[in-house]
């Protein structure tokens, strides 16, 4: 039976909205859905996303003068710079790679080189775009291995066999084994997963290889991926026989075929212009490498240096990856720091220069703890509630229990350390850490957290200033 012939098997899959057609508003309203205030923030990268489509729409050589508006966000920990930037790459759809400056070192030293940030940057955005092209595949890679499970199913009797080696085909051309009513019993069989009990021996690649580890200084870091590619390509692909079960079987043969099916090349294509297009850089703790150490002798391995570094791949240059040359001339770099110590004009001239979009994110406050609690998509009491509801328990918060964690929470970070709504992960796990032990023995039963349960969970701890400093 030819490729073409292949019974159809009906597989819908929605489309994701792509970031054109959001205006900013749009994304605004979006990033509201999971994130509490800091609407100036969200305006700003809202901007700076719609951005990226409109350079897009301007004559070729127009596109390549217009650079992005990289963007600093200020801020204390936990107030919503990391999410924010975390929710824009979904909503684009975009290659997005966060990575803390405090990493990297000077060129010449131990540590990391700012050009693995865009190595990095581009594998994301292969394995992403390796993704969707699976999915356009899987219907047919499906379809093959449906086929090729059958064969296993039902091999050819040995005359059958003998008949097919001693058979001359005619060159370029598919001879169609005729379908047996066996044949089409069997898959009728195997779609309705009355199958499912049967093994069958499958042949697989073995993936073991040579190990291969590479300990070298900044900038190499690609030594050891390139050699095991090396290794791989040189050594004999190695198989071995499995005894598998019919369902695993056939998501084995699926992924294979799907990966015969995908056109590598036109996958590195696809992302190296994403890449260079819409990827998005977070470079996180900024702040750590602000600094210009005059007064100290020597090179400056950890901060004007790495500044200085930074400098060419943010004002945009050529990065050389295994997949090819990546230009960083309209990637989006967002930084973002507490500069509690340090301030922004702190950093080179040079770099502050290519960061021309500055936002002040404000603390948290009590008020801002409730919304967080109730309001996002993703909050903490409905992934608790779903948490629970595991187990077969129904768990549920009254308002003056949000209330009362709020203002635990926002008391905590004033008395101690203000690590802002991580502080809320903390309040609700020693909460909850109870309910959470014996979920299992609650089966069936519904619970209510309400202000007077918080209040005896928590109210001892919080009298002892140096144990709710350690607990809380």
């Amino acid at each position: 039976m030819s490729n073409s012939d292949l019974p159809a098997i009906s597989v819908h899959k929605e489309e994701p909205r792509s970031m054109q057609m959001f205006t900013p508003r749009e994304i605004v309203s979006e990033l509201d859905r999971y994130i509490v205030g800091q609407n100036k923030a969200k305006r700003m990268v809202a901007i700076a996303l719609r951005n990226r489509w409109r350079r897009q729409q301007v004559s070729p050589e127009l596109r390549d003068e217009i650079a992005p508006k990289n963007i600093i966000m200020i801020g204390p920990t936990g107030c919503g710079k990391t999410e924010i930037a975390r929710r824009l790459a979904k909503l684009a759809q975009a290659p997005f790679l966060k990575i803390e400056a405090s990493k990297f070192t000077e060129v010449g030293y131990v540590g990391r080189d700012v050009d693995s940030m865009i190595r990095d940057l581009t594998e994301i955005a292969i394995n992403m775009v390796k993704a969707e092209e699976n999915e356009k595949v899987q219907v047919r890679a499906q379809q093959i291995a449906e086929e090729r499970l059958l064969d296993l199913l039902l091999p050819p009797r040995p005359e059958e066999r003998a008949q097919q080696q001693n058979r001359e085909e005619p060159a370029g051309e598919d001879i169609e084994r005729p379908t047996s009513a066996t044949r089409e019993k069997f898959r009728k069989l195997l779609r309705e997963g009355k199958l499912d009990d049967r093994y069958v021996d499958l042949e697989t690649s073995d993936s073991g290889m040579p190990f291969v580890q590479i300990f070298s200084q900044a900038g190499m870091e690609e030594m050891d991926m390139n050699l095991k590619d090396m290794f791989g390509s040189i050594l004999p692909k190695k198989t071995k026989k499995r005894k598998v079960k019919v369902p695993e079987a056939l998501v084995l043969l699926a992924q294979e075929e799907a990966q015969k099916l995908i056109d590598m090349d036109k996958v590195v294509k696809e992302a190296l212009v994403r890449v260079q297009d819409t990827g998005i850089v977070f470079l996180d703790e900024i702040d750590k490498i602000a600094g210009r150490e005059t007064g100290h002798s020597g090179p400056s391995v950890s901060r004007e240096g790495v500044q200085r570094d930074l400098l060419p791949i943010v004002e945009g240059s050529t990065v050389t990856t295994k997949y090819g040359p990546v230009k960083t001339d309209h990637i989006l770099f967002v930084a973002a720091g507490a500069f509690h110590v340090a301030k922004v004009s702190d950093l080179i001239p040079e770099l502050q220069g290519r960061f021309p979009l500055r936002c002040e994110l404000t603390a948290l406050t009590k008020e801002d703890f409730v919304r967080i609690l109730k309001e996002p998509k993703n909050s903490l009491t409905r992934q608790y509630i779903a948490t629970m509801a595991t187990e077969g328990v129904t768990l549920a918060f009254e308002d003056s229990a949000i209330d009362e964690m709020a203002g635990i929470a926002a008391d905590v970070n004033q008395r101690s350390e203000n690590i802002g709504a991580r502080r809320l992960y903390t309040v609700m796990e020693v909460l909850l850490d109870d309910i959470s032990f014996r979920a299992p023995e609650l089966q069936g039963q519904s619970i209510t957290i309400d202000a007077a349960y918080v209040r005896e969970k928590l109210n001892e701890i919080l009298k002892n200033e140096d144990l709710s400093r350690y607990i809380l």
